[in-house]
């Protein structure tokens, strides 16, 4: 036995308070334990940890403060317990210190299991009716350039995949983007064609629209800002609000002009290299490391107008001190869904001192502020993008009979951002500044899925460069389910990744030669032994039990990587070729059952959980490829997919089978790609 005076033990600075570790229990890393004194007024950071804890209240009185916003007052004598992965804070609420013993122990059963009910606890609807609406945010494209294959990957194609899981899963889950209009690459390609940016903008928003619906991206609301009616007053009034903020003001800080036109550079007007990585970079944001610049302060800066080394002068502009939002920032990407590259772009970015970001730019293409001595400046268009999602969603409310307002933000609103990594400042960082600006008072609940580039044969698909193998190149509807599946195996989620035709074709060969050949031998062997109907299970071996445990396996890994926590098509893909893979090997093992009396009944359960397996199939593909899982379902017997499935089931006993010689995919993928250009020229 030993004896701890919890005075003789030293205090050191944790989770927000001075805390003491005591050794209680040498030798062994099972239990931890230690003691806390919070001041008066004091608190702990709200915090969770995978450890189950136990602490007791020696003296004073606070509160616990749980994840949803629970508040228990204790004081001395109370026991509290912490299961793993709880959010929990301690408040000082007396006049005297509060002093708490705590234990702490790792469960790894018990944490797996609160680790599973916190995952799950995302996808669950108990009340659709009283759900609150999910916006799933895709960034606008720039209307410069058509839609390649690199664009398609990213934001659009996760962004569809997601909300339709969400939908099968009941929610109320809205898909939301539009035509990027006033962006200053819109400018520079009206000089390059000759025409104005608003018949830039109108041109290739026509064409972005036709090959996202080629590539099947169910959009629920397209902003064209240039035309939404009073879109423009609203973002005036967005502005206004944001301006009202202490934290943005007008100040004449340095910028880049063009020496021998004098023209302001910004954007797609200037390149040079990053002056944090020292690659090369446009002004105002680097691609590679994604952080942002203030266009004068690259390294070896030029004017892309005239190639001319820029002057530097100050210039008057509105300007957002992003350090005024850290602690915002910081802490809600730490409680939401945002991946440990994100955190460590916005902890680097928010460390800058005096960091004012300009939020208006001299320019003539665009949306001015109210202010009359600033009609030649108009809204940088990244903020401008973040009222613009706002407005999405009044606009579709317009629409569906709801009375929501892009004005007034509601608390119950959840959103969801996608885009690629080059965007990863505006998303995280820009835009929540911009938000509590102007809406203090707004609890946005926000969560980001990003995706890293795909490359083309090794470099980046480039728009200016005509490098690209472009949407409608490779889109129609008999190769739009592989293209997806394709794009699902092979785009950027984590690391940069590689496209070529050479690897499209030979998934398409896959789908076709695997799977298809699978289908179709399924459906031959129910015509064949069971006049096109599908059977009902009969005598189950050890070998189909372990089966269907597989295929349940298979559906939980699914769902997983369709859902929030867990996002990756990458891993859905994979999983979904696994599945079909582990049938084939399942029917094999059990083709020795076939043409037997004695073993008939076996072997219908055999044909049986081979329907089972295409069924899930035919349920996990419906939001990646949504075409193929339709016709799957038609040749089962079944209505379209309207729910996710909770367990594994069997196709019901006589619903006609129509497999044995349907085709799902075409041969004819990637013949009409242009090759590949290998130049720089613009």
């Amino acid at each position: 036995m030993r004896v701890f005076k919890l005075k003789d033990q030293s205090l050191l600075p944790a989770f927000g308070i001075q805390m003491a570790s005591v050794d209680a229990f040498s030798g062994t890393d099972d239990v931890g334990a230690g003691y806390g004194v919070i001041e008066p007024e004091g608190v702990t950071a709200f915090h969770r940890h995978d450890e189950c804890e136990l602490f007791a209240i020696l003296e004073g009185e606070g509160v616990v403060e749980a994840d949803g916003g629970d508040r228990i007052a204790v004081g001395s004598g109370d026991l509290v317990a912490i299961s793993p992965f709880d959010k929990h804070v301690l408040r000082n609420t007396g006049s005297g210190k509060l002093v708490f013993a705590t234990a702490y122990w790792r469960d790894a059963k018990t944490a797996m299991k609160e680790a599973e009910k916190g995952a799950s606890a995302q996808e669950e609807v108990t009340d659709p009716a009283a759900e609150a609406p999910c916006f799933v945010f895709s960034t606008p494209p720039t209307p410069n350039g058509d839609l390649h294959l690199g664009h398609l990957s990213g934001p659009y194609f996760g962004a569809d995949v997601f909300a339709r899981f969400q939908r099968l899963l009941g929610k109320t889950a809205f898909h939301i983007t539009g035509s990027d209009d006033f962006q200053s690459y819109v400018i520079a390609k009206g000089r390059q064609l000759n025409k104005t940016p608003q018949e830039v903008a109108d041109h290739f928003s026509r064409e972005i629209t036709e090959t996202l619906d080629l590539l099947d991206v169910q959009i629920d609301q397209f902003t064209l800002t240039s035309h939404a009616p009073d879109y423009e007053r609203q973002v005036k009034a967005f502005f206004q609000s944001v301006a009202a903020s202490d934290s943005v003001q007008r100040r004449a800080d340095s910028a880049a002009f063009d020496p021998t036109t004098d023209a302001y550079l910004y954007e797609c007007d200037i390149k040079g290299r990053c002056p944090t990585c020292g690659s090369g970079s446009g002004g105002n944001i680097c691609e590679e490391c994604g952080e942002p610049n203030l266009a004068y302060d690259m390294l070896d800066p030029v004017s892309t107008q005239t190639g001319a080394t820029p002057v530097v002068r100050p210039c008057e502009r509105y300007a957002i001190a992003l350090n005024d939002f850290a602690d915002h920032i910081l802490g809600a990407m730490r409680e939401s869904k945002a991946s440990a590259r994100l955190q460590a772009l916005a902890e680097r970015v928010l460390a800058r001192e005096d960091f004012h970001v300009p939020i208006t730019h001299p320019q003539n293409w665009g949306i001015s502020p109210t202010d009359p001595d600033m009609a030649d400046q108009v809204f940088w268009v990244w903020p401008e993008m973040s009222f613009g999602f706002l407005y999405g969603i009044e606009a579709l409310g317009q629409r569906i009979g709801h009375d929501w307002k892009a004005l007034e933000p509601r608390d119950n609103w959840k959103f969801v951002h996608f885009f690629g990594y080059d965007n990863s400042f505006y998303h995280t960082i820009l835009y929540p500044a911009l938000y509590k600006a102007a809406f203090p008072d707004w609890h946005a609940d926000i969560e980001y899925h990003v995706n890293e580039f795909l490359c083309l044969e090794g470099d980046k698909f480039s728009t200016s460069r005509q490098r690209a193998v472009w949407g409608k190149e490779v889109l129609t509807p008999e190769t739009v389910d592989c293209v997806r599946f394709h794009l699902a195996l092979t785009r950027g989620e984590i690391e940069r990744t590689n496209f070529s035709v050479s690897a499209l074709q030979a998934t398409n060969r896959d789908l076709i030669d695997v799977w298809q050949g699978w289908l179709q031998a399924l459906g031959a062997e129910v015509l064949t032994r069971h006049d096109g109907v599908a059977p009902d299970a009969g005598d189950w071996s050890v070998d189909h039990q372990a089966f269907l445990q597989l295929l349940e396996q298979h559906r939980q890994q699914i769902e997983t990587a369709y859902g929030s926590a867990g996002f990756s098509l990458n891993k859905a893909a994979d999983t979904l070729q696994t599945l079909v893979r582990d049938t084939i090997r399942f029917v094999k093992a059990n083709r020795h059952l076939a043409g037997h009396a004695a073993a008939a009944d076996r072997h219908r359960t055999t044909i049986a959980l081979q329907l089972a397996a295409a069924r899930l199939l035919s349920d996990a593909t419906a939001p990646l490829m949504p075409r193929f899982s339709e016709a799957l379902r038609k040749g089962l017997g079944l209505d379209p997919a309207s729910t996710w499935p909770r367990t594994i089931e069997l196709l019901p006993a006589g619903n006609r089978v129509t497999l044995s010689d349907q085709r799902f995919f075409s041969e004819k993928v990637g013949e009409n790609v242009a090759p590949i250009k290998v130049t720089d020229a613009a």
